[in-house]
């Protein structure tokens, strides 16, 4: 598609849904992962991609579907340097609330210790591990991306496996000791070249997406498409996780003792097999929104509600936890659990709804 802006498009179903569905998926996972009682897959282990490994590299997977979206929009409309401002501008609006939430690691009790400290000391310590999460990484991954957004998809692939390579690269001279050491979250801060993988998959879903639309053929038809990227890519990431010997299937844990090597599905580490994988999940799941949301019609208020105000529903998310988790202890029988979990996601949609019927949303 290169750089040739978008026809003029309505709201895509499929993405909100899909988008919505991620949101609800991220809940579940980010509040019963405390909680015993709910089966492992729901949550994450870092040695294997669990149900709970695929949320968030479909947030990026749909980040990067809107991104070219509007990118391009942009770029016809402001010129490229506009466009790429707006990028930068977001990015940055992204750290600081990802600052706000996560805050830095660390901290000094007396003016001495931060002086002793000194700046190199302070760089070192007080960003090693809290930042870096997904806000922050959304932010970091699109300004990593962003001289190849508007690109012909052979450029984005290459692109995309340039920097999988130098994760692999990094990961074989130092990252993974460093990674499982420190230990960091979500990748760290090497994570921006594994995290493209799912966005730029979704910036070459939204090409299969646009391109019927600009032919005038029927969404639908990118499904087959879809479903046959999703495939190469689960495939390709379960490959390199079996690149030391067949891994365990997917979405089941190793051997006992298995050591965690480079080419481990781990979303601490941000490994290339996993984020590979991921996305191809990704993939698949977004081709199955296409075919009931764009070709049949079927819409889920409760995704359509978290899905058109999604950064609210992140960010109210923590606080609803926090409210409901002091009478839910972690070794809760199954049923209080389930119920503690149903009044945490009744209160989360309740606020969204509320925001959604005032026309209340938070974008950056």
């Amino acid at each position: 598609m290169g750089d040739e802006p978008p026809a003029s498009r309505g709201r895509i179903a499929s993405l909100d849904q899909f988008r919505g569905y991620t949101v609800a998926g991220m809940l579940l996972v980010n509040f019963v992962g405390g909680l015993d009682a709910f089966h492992p897959i729901f949550k994450h282990h870092n040695t294997y991609c669990s149900y709970a490994d695929t949320i968030m590299p479909q947030f990026f997977f749909a980040v990067g579907f809107s991104y070219r979206l509007t990118f391009l929009r942009r770029l016809a409309e402001l010129g490229r340097r506009e466009a790429s401002l707006a990028v930068v501008r977001r990015a940055l609006g992204l750290i600081l609330v990802g600052f706000l939430l996560y805050h830095l690691d660390g901290k000094v009790k007396t003016w001495d210790e931060l002086r002793s400290l000194g700046v190199s000391g302070f760089l070192a310590s007080a960003f090693r591990r809290e930042l870096c999460q997904t806000l922050v990484q959304i932010a970091i991954t699109s300004i990593w991306i962003l001289p190849v957004v508007a690109s012909s998809a052979r450029a984005r692939v290459l692109y995309l496996i340039g920097g999988a390579i130098l994760h692999l690269v990094f990961s074989k001279w130092f990252y993974l000791d460093y990674a499982w050491k420190t230990p960091v979250i979500d990748g760290g801060w090497l994570g921006i070249l594994s995290w493209a993988i799912p966005m730029l998959a979704g910036t070459l879903a939204y090409d299969a997406i646009a391109a019927r639309d600009d032919s005038g053929r029927p969404r639908a038809s990118a499904v087959p498409t879809l479903l046959a990227w999703g495939a190469v890519m689960m495939l390709a990431g379960y490959g390199l996780a079996s690149m030391r010997g067949l891994a365990a299937p997917p979405f089941t844990p190793p051997a006992e003792g298995y050591v965690v090597d480079l080419w481990t599905m781990s979303q601490r580490t941000g490994s290339v097999s996993y984020m590979t994988f991921a996305a191809g999940v990704s993939l698949a799941v977004y081709a199955l929104f296409v075919l009931a949301c764009d070709a049949l019609g079927w819409s889920i208020g409760l995704f359509r509600t978290f899905g058109t105000n999604a950064l609210a529903a992140y960010i109210l998310h923590g606080m609803v936890a926090a409210a409901v988790r002091p009478y839910l202890p972690r070794d809760a029988p199954l049923w209080y659990a389930i119920a503690g979990t149903l009044l945490y996601f009744a209160i989360c949609w309740g606020l969204i709804r509320y925001l959604e019927n005032n026309r209340l949303f938070l974008k950056l």
